[in-house]
């Protein structure tokens, strides 16, 4: 079955709502104790009397947060062939437990390879909102079959 998605439904200008995502706070304390370790990601009283008032989400667990966010709404659909990285990610206010998270990404900028023109590369940015305040912005580039490569003639 075709992607409903392909490098041509991505236009600059383009924005995909992504979705909302609640933070739970065992997930969010599981992941820094693996990944990211620092007390005021692990220890109530250490969040408590950290600059951030409180126990807060390691960043690397609020892009894993947009990332999902992402997956489902449009890799899922698209035809995805990866991303060979970015430019930016940023986490310009924490994020703690409960809190409910908007996810949307817009299309920058968007052009067929010139090396394999079956692909299109996309440059995207992705943002993370808690009410008004943005509290994730990414930039990185996305990979993506042509109508040609998912439906050749």
């Amino acid at each position: 079955m075709a992607p409903e998605l392909a490098f041509e439904d991505f236009a600059p200008g383009r924005v995909f709502d992504l979705g909302t995502v609640v933070v739970d706070r065992e997930e969010m304390v599981a992941f820094a104790r693996r990944f990211d370790p620092q007390p005021f990601h692990v220890d109530e009283q250490a969040g408590k009397e950290s600059v951030f008032g409180a126990l807060a989400a390691s960043g690397w667990f609020t892009a894993g947060l947009w990332m999902r966010t992402y997956v489902d709404a449009v890799l899922t659909r698209a035809a995805a062939l990866g991303s060979p990285g970015g430019e930016e990610i940023a986490w310009p206010a924490p994020v703690f437990a409960g809190d409910e998270l908007r996810a949307s990404m817009e299309v920058v900028e968007a052009r067929v390879s010139r090396s394999r023109p079956t692909m299109g590369l996309v440059k995207l940015r992705g943002w993370m909102h808690r009410g008004d305040e943005v509290v994730f912005r990414s930039t990185f580039t996305g990979m993506f079959g042509t109508r040609e490569r998912v439906a050749p003639s």
